[in-house]
């Protein structure tokens, strides 16, 4: 049976989910077998595993830095926000209900023995479990409704260590702050701190160490420097929503939308050498696209209803009438289309007029179509030429079907969705399909073509490069962190 440790952090964005990953990628180098854990997650980034269930994100990048194949036991709960007081629930892969946070609460009993045995039935599989947090554990408001931080933790008896964000400032505060509203039993559950993020001499900040070690009696067991990596993070889209400003020579825009989901699929874009991606939120954001991405959806009617508010339909007409390439994906594929309709009030009810173009309606359904896929690239016209022949695998997650004449399939596809192509105008259902190297590579060496500039003719291996990332991250951490220690904790 395996033993386990709790990741938690003081807030979000302390660091949680990159130490999961580093701590479990560190372990299995050693020769246990690891998986990581998060009881609840929210997310709009998420994933289908090969048995056709969904999960969060995060817990497959962390699979992904151990070596090994996504379990949707490792996220037993997802909660996709479908508007500021709703979400939809994802237990164990499917969907449950959608709830707002008080009718969330009313359903732990049933939730969270599910969450218990989730975690025992992963166990028996495993040396180690690495379990995330959420937020911050010591919210006293919520203490009575949690299952993803110390109430879990009590209920398992499981060891934590706390994720200090020193880059925001605070950090002992916040460290000790935690301890005082700790109930005398959660305190014994902690086994010591990590601060992360920390630039400077580790020297200037010695005795403050030593002082919260006095204060809280428990031992400060890393600190992290703040690390240049590139990893998919659940908070990541903040440091893109900007003009362009890379040097790279294509511009390719991704409207983002409030509630933009699988912002994850533009990942291998965005470290092209040759692109500047940035995340447009204005009309005038689009004006200096080469390339205009239009993104899934969570709601894709209350979405593209945004987009007409900020005028962004109209700067996407104005491009595409001028030749620009536009691309959607899963909800901004059906936002493509003629019309959106709604009979059964899946989403908001009723019907929207689309972009119109591409010539197709989409109807959407109260079941979800959530499995993984793989096919090839049609032999195409026009721009998307460049992509003819080539092979793609990825994972659908759609509550609509898309239908319509007049224009040529994009792919062929394992799952029977087919996507379309007009001009220079596509999309698809397949989430992923912009990760691999070659249709990245196509795609740039289209672009640089248009615009008169050759391509430098590399192609990038993304997976390689995200074992790199995983592999830097890992060994940073493997230096600044007490694992000798930990690992004393786990054996």
């Amino acid at each position: 049976m395996a033993k386990a440790m709790m990741v938690l952090g003081t807030t979000s964005n302390a660091g949680k989910s990159l130490l999961t990953a580093a701590l479990v990628r560190i372990f299995t180098k050693k020769g246990y077998k690891v998986a990581p854990f998060k009881a609840q997650n929210m997310a709009l980034n998420s994933f289908i595993t090969k048995d056709g269930k969904e999960m969060g994100r995060a817990q497959v990048v962390q699979a992904e830095a151990g070596g090994i194949e996504p379990d949707v036991r490792m996220n037993p709960i997802l909660l996709k926000p479908t508007s500021d007081r709703k979400s939809q629930v994802i237990v164990l892969g499917k969907v449950y209900k959608t709830l707002d946070a008080k009718e969330y609460y009313k359903e732990k009993e049933k939730l969270f023995p599910k969450v218990l045995e989730a975690f025992d039935s992963l166990k028996k599989d495993y040396d180690i479990i690495f379990c995330e947090g959420a937020g911050s554990p010591s919210e006293i408001n919520l203490k009575d409704q949690d299952m993803v931080n110390m109430g879990f933790a009590k209920a398992t008896k499981t060891p934590c260590l706390i994720v200090g964000d020193i880059d925001r400032g605070g950090v002992f505060a916040s460290l000790a702050g935690t301890m005082v509203l700790f109930d005398q039993e959660e305190r014994d559950l902690v086994e010591g701190f990590i601060i992360n993020k920390f630039r400077g001499d580790p020297s200037i900040l010695e005795p403050g160490l030593r002082e919260l070690e006095k204060i809280t009696e428990k031992k400060v067991l890393g600190l992290v420097p703040y690390l240049d990596v590139d990893i998919e993070d659940e908070d990541s889209l903040s440091d893109h929503i900007n003009a362009f400003k890379k040097e790279g020579r294509v511009q390719i825009a991704v409207v983002k939308t409030p509630r933009l989901s699988n912002a994850t699929d533009f990942h291998a874009l965005s470290i092209h050498p040759d692109v500047d991606l940035t995340y447009a939120t204005r009309a005038q954001d689009l004006v200096k696209a080469d390339m205009i991405l239009l993104p899934g959806s969570k709601s894709t009617m209350e979405d593209f209803k945004w987009m007409k508010k900020q005028g962004i339909d109209s700067k996407i007409l104005q491009k595409a009438g001028q030749g620009t390439p536009i691309f959607g994906i899963c909800g901004g594929y059906q936002m493509l289309g003629e019309s959106i309709e709604d009979p059964q009030g899946v989403e908001s009810g009723g019907s929207l007029r689309g972009l119109g173009l591409l010539p197709m309606t989409t109807q959407f359904y109260g079941e979800k179509k959530t499995t993984q896929c793989h096919g090839k690239v049609k032999d195409l016209e026009g721009f998307y030429s460049c992509l003819s022949g080539l092979d793609f695998e990825g994972y659908e997650i759609h509550m609509g079907q898309s239908q319509g004449k007049d224009f040529q399939d994009f792919h062929t596809n394992s799952s029977k969705t087919a996507g379309a192509v007009v001009g220079s105008v596509a999309g698809t259902y397949v989430h992923g399909f912009l990760d691999d190297g070659e249709i990245v590579q196509a795609l740039v060496d289209a672009l640089l073509e248009r615009k008169g500039l050759t391509s430098s003719g590399e192609v990038l291996d993304y997976e390689a490069y995200k074992e790199d990332q995983y592999e830097r991250l890992a060994q940073a951490v493997e230096k600044s962190v007490d694992i000798s220690a930990i690992e004393k904790l786990l054996i």
